[in-house]
């Protein structure tokens, strides 16, 4: 396993010192959820901004896809 080292702001560290205690964890464990998190929302938001340009994936419209919701109950 890898090891970084990042400068953050003192309210920063204190901020993460609380929810380690909070959670019973270390710095590290907090940190590196954290980081797991972001990446994944990350990629998530990656994907989204991707699908929105391509020119080939269809828009569909709002009203007619209600209405044909609704038309089939």
């Amino acid at each position: 396993m890898a090891q970084i080292t990042a400068r953050v702001p003192d309210a920063l560290v204190g901020a993460l010192d609380e929810a380690a205690a909070q959670l019973k964890r270390s710095r590290a464990d907090v940190v590196r959820q954290a980081l797991e998190r972001y990446l994944e929302d990350f990629d998530d938001l990656t994907v989204a901004i991707e699908r929105l340009r391509d020119p080939s994936d269809p828009v569909l419209d709002w009203d007619q896809v209600r209405r044909e919701l609704l038309a089939s109950d």
